[in-house]
């Protein structure tokens, strides 16, 4: 399992970070993310063989938001 914390962007309100963390927590090979709205940021735990970094920041952007490392 790999760790990482991604900076977002775009986030407005609690409704914001709770739907990102559920489009992520969703995602095959994303064991937990847990997003922060006050912090502006997720961090994610996932498997590398299932899932990649690209694949989780696309996932981000499809759901409206923008990361970066």
């Amino acid at each position: 399992m790999k760790e990482i914390e991604l900076k977002i962007k775009g986030m407005h309100c609690t409704g914001c970070s709770t739907r990102l963390e559920k489009v992520l927590n969703n995602q095959d090979g994303v064991e937990k993310a847990k997003v922060s709205l006050e912090d502006a940021k997720a961090d994610i735990t996932f498997d590398e063989n299932e899932i990649g970094l690209n694949e989780i920041k696309e996932a981000i952007e499809d759901a409206g938001f923008e990361a970066e490392e």
